[in-house]
Order: C-alpha cells, then structure tokens, then sequence
C-alpha cells in the first residue's frame, strides 16, 4: 500500500493510528493513503490498533436483567453504535456493586455502560473509569454522563390520555423496584391525577418476576368493588398480565377496561387488542450512551444531551369511558 501510495510504510501506519498520530499527516497525504486502501480492498485491524492504544477494545453494558425486552431494545442500539467505533459489547445481566467495581478495576474493559440502575447496584467507581449512565438519576454521579429518558412527560401524556377519554377512576400497577426510571415514573402519575382530580387505585408489582406476578396484582385490582375502568401499567409486561387477568374475569378491553402500557416492547403490538403504549426509544438511548463513552475514551469533553422524547403509542386496547 505504502508503495501504491508512494509513501512510506511509516506514514501509513500513522494514518490507519489513533487521531492525534494521523494529524501529523497532511489532509492530502491521508486521503491518497485512504484512496491506496480502498483500491487495495484494505481494512485496518482494530485489534492491533487498540493494543497500539492500551486498550482491550470492549466496552461492558451492564443491565439488571436481560431478560427485560426493553434492554433486548437498548442493546440493539449499543452493538449499532459501537460497531461505527470499532468496540466490542460484553452484556452483564443481574450484576451487582461488586461485580461492577470489578470490571472498574481490571483491564478487560475500557469504559462502562450501567443502564437504569437500582439503588443496591450502584458503589463507588474509580474516578478515572470511563463511565456513562442510561435511563439514570442524574444525581447519581455529575462527573460522568447520564443519558435520559423523558419518562416523566410519557407518564402524564398517557394519564392524559385516559382523562380526555373520560375514566375518572383510573388503576395503577407500579413496580416496587427502586430504579430511577420507576420512582420518575411514579412521582408523574401521581402529580398527573392530582392536577386532573382522579380516582385512584394502586398495587405494587415486581417488575422482575414478570407476567405471573402481574397478572396476580391485576386480578386483584380487577376483582374490587368500585374497580378501575382504565389501568396503566408501568411496562408493557405487567400490561400483558392485566389482559390475562381480565380475560379470567369475563372483561374485554377496552369496552370494560382500557389499559395503558410503558416501554412498546414487539409483544405491545401482537397483544389483541394491541397495546395503547408508551415508546421509550431504547436504541436511541444505547447508540446516544455508545457514542458518548466512545468520545470519553477519546478524551472529548462529552455535551449534556437533554432526555430522550418518549411518545405514546395509541392503539386498540383504550376507549372511551361507557363505550
């Protein structure tokens, strides 16, 4: 290549390095070295540059539970983004304080990605980690970047909702998990129904041990004297076991019950009726998050993003009150 060039092997290889090396080449002399590539059908090798760096070139998202279809979404927006950057993703599924100050301090992985996580996850990193927080409490840590989600108004925009479509008794499943993400969620519903003036219902759920306990809260809050005529659920699992709880009890959806989901996992939209659901833009949060931590490992200084816009997805499965 260096010789299609008509360059030497030295300014090649310091081309085809990290960015500050290749500016000590000229713009035209980079870009006939470039131009020598592609006609030769060349790809520069990623691992030998990161070992050129000191770096391993793999990058650790961190879940709590990857069985969770949002983050399968999250994920998918990681992998995107850290293929245009020449990273590699490890997944840790159900990780915990230590695990995470492990993977901290040893040199496997170049930066972290910690996606909405709960109180009993979180130590002390060292501060010279790269780190990045998704769906987060910006609070937890204000030297390193957290990307959000805006939560807050998908919650109101689907209490919204089922005020203009006339429920003045409104159910609430809200997950008994201490993430951020659900204690946001919960301050906005109930500052959405007092500003409304709605009746109001709520059980707790583990979002964790998925439909089962669901549709268990929801049966029981089906079953009450006075119940709700509309639910909203804080994801669309927990919605998935207020249809089986409502089919037990004789009740269609949305004539005797409208529900309202949160995430618009793929099952949002195969449920009959389909789900009236709030998108959280999980892709768009993993590649935002990549991209941010790519530029830490590259010394940028990383621009506040403000939080990602949530919209709710209108579907089957809300009608008017009395319909």
């Amino acid at each position: 290549m260096a010789r299609v060039a008509g360059v030497s092997q030295a300014t090649v290889s310091l081309v085809f390095s990290d960015r500050e090396a290749g500016h000590r080449v000229s713009e035209a002399t980079r870009e006939r070295v470039r131009e020598a590539a592609r006609g030769l059908g060349y790809r520069p090798q990623a691992a030998g540059r990161q070992l050129r760096l000191g770096r391993s070139g793999m990058i650790l998202l961190a879940v709590p539970n990857i069985l969770g279809p949002f983050f399968g979404r999250v994920l998918v927006g990681v992998h995107e983004e850290a293929g245009r950057h020449g990273l590699a993703v490890v997944v840790s599924s159900g990780w915990g304080s230590a695990t995470l100050a492990e993977a901290a301090t040893t040199s496997r992985f170049d930066g972290l990605l910690i996606c909405s996580p709960d109180d009993r996850q979180l130590g002390d990193l060292p501060a010279d980690t790269p780190a990045v927080f998704l769906d987060a409490d910006p609070a937890t840590d204000r030297t390193r970047p957290t990307i959000e989600l805006d939560v807050s108004g998908g919650m109101r925009e689907a209490v919204g909702h089922l005020a203009a479509l006339g429920h003045r008794r409104i159910g609430h499943l809200r997950s008994t998990d201490s993430a951020y993400t659900f204690r946001v969620r919960q301050a906005a519903f109930e500052q959405a129904v007092r500003e409304l003036g709605l009746d109001v219902t709520e059980l707790g759920v583990s979002i964790n041990e998925g439909r089962p306990a669901a549709r268990t809260a929801a049966y029981e809050l089906l079953s009450r004297p006075g119940r709700p005529h509309a639910v909203i659920c804080d994801d669309d699992v927990v919605a998935s076991g207020v249809y089986q709880a409502a089919a037990e009890l004789g009740l269609r959806i949305p004539a005797d019950v409208s529900v309202v989901g949160i995430d618009n996992i793929p099952v949002a939209g195969l449920l009959a009726p389909p789900l009236t659901t709030v998108d959280l833009p999980g892709e768009a949060l993993g590649r935002v998050g990549l991209a941010a931590l790519a530029g830490l490992l590259q010394g940028e200084p990383v621009t506040p993003t403000t939080p990602l816009a949530t919209t709710l997805v209108h579907r089957a499965s809300t009608a008017p009150a009395g319909a």
